[in-house]
């Protein structure tokens, strides 16, 4: 599933191409995503200028001044800036044609993603209402990952993911943070000391920073917006690693399952 560092990798790629461009017209091949794509939106955007595209979590948001596209690219969902001339594939159910014949296309093969229209104000709508701070942000600081896991029982690793108290880590992100911070996924919440919150908040912007900085992680279906392919997979030190060893102490990576996701971690540099 792509998360925060693919999602904001998709916004980098696209804002310098599309920001400003007027849009010609807009394609809907097949309406049935998660939510039915709304039959009238076409003919509504149609003539707009793209003033901004921003992002909260893992959604995308596109400003076209009278309303906010939301797009979220679910389970298997990517857009790509693709050559106007190319056939749209089986898979790829949404294009947008911009005036200068820039063609932005939305492929999903599972049909989880969204596009949805919103007028008022984006931070008021029902899926980014109850989002906690973004992880890059200021807000979020060891101070108050203490403060949000007081009295938590739940493992560490559920909080991160849990999108009311922090917004789009992934399940990736949250296994290599922890392993950077030396906590195993497990422990809970409430046990952490203000001095574990700090190493472990400081641990997820370092995380998704260089998960940035590679361009997000290739799994299944996830590519740029440019068609390449992410490369943080490929420096994971304990994700998708389980039984071989530790990058730094050679112990063998074990692999657990909570909240029916996968958990990896080192048991020796773990604790």
């Amino acid at each position: 599933m792509p998360e925060l560092p693919e999602v904001e990798t998709t916004r980098r790629g696209l804002a310098p191409h599309l920001v400003g461009l007027r849009l010609s017209a807009m394609t809907v091949r097949d309406h049935r995503l998660r939510w039915p794509i709304d039959p009238a939106l076409a003919k509504r955007l149609q003539g707009s200028t793209l003033r901004d595209i921003a992002r909260r979590g893992k959604y995308l948001l596109f400003d076209f001044g009278g309303g906010t596209l939301l797009v979220h690219l679910g389970m298997s969902g990517s857009l790509r800036l693709v050559d106007p001339r190319e056939s749209p594939g089986r898979h790829d159910h949404v294009d947008w044609l911009f005036a200068r014949g820039q063609l932005l296309r939305l492929r999903d093969p599972r049909r989880f993603g969204a596009v949805l229209w919103h007028t008022g104000a984006i931070e008021d709508h029902p899926l980014l209402h109850h989002l906690g701070p973004e992880p890059l942000g200021p807000e979020f600081d060891g101070g108050y990952l203490f403060l949000a896991s007081r009295g938590v029982k739940a493992g560490i690793k559920s909080v991160l993911m849990d999108s009311r108290k922090v917004a789009g880590v992934g399940n990736i992100y949250a296994s290599e943070a922890l392993f950077g911070a030396g906590i195993r996924p497990r422990v809970a919440a409430g046990r952490l000391t203000r001095s574990a919150c700090g190493r472990l908040a400081a641990a997820v912007k370092r995380t998704l920073a260089a998960a940035l900085k590679a361009g997000g992680s290739s799994l299944r279906d996830y590519r740029r917006a440019d068609g390449e392919p992410g490369y943080f997979q490929i420096e994971a030190k304990v994700y998708g690693r389980a039984g071989s060893p530790c990058r730094v102490c050679r112990t063998p990576i074990r692999r657990i399952v909570q909240g029916q996701r996968a958990s990896y971690y080192c048991p020796q540099c773990q604790k």
